[in-house]
């Protein structure tokens, strides 16, 4: 059975997300997960945005700021773990 050791930076990335991966949690699947909270709030945003609860120029804005919360996304999920087997 594998053994996954997170990067510190990592926990604390997932955490802000209200994700606490064991060892035995397989990167990719921790990451396909948190890659999906993502979708949910971009689409939240857009529906948001069709309510008019934001002007259409704040769009991106917000979109931005999201990706900034979500940038755990932009590595590999390979690149998240120490493995030892």
């Amino acid at each position: 059975m594998a053994v996954y050791r997170y990067k510190p930076e990592i926990i604390t990335a997932l955490l802000e997300h209200g994700v606490r991966p064991t060892e035995s949690s397989r990167p990719e699947m921790v990451h396909e997960f948190v890659r999906d909270l993502y979708r949910h709030e971009i689409r939240r945003l857009r529906e948001r945005l069709l309510r008019g609860e934001f002007p259409r120029n704040r769009y991106a804005e917000k979109v931005i700021e999201l990706r900034k919360r979500y940038w755990i996304t932009s590595i590999r999920a390979s690149e998240w773990v120490s493995r030892e087997e």
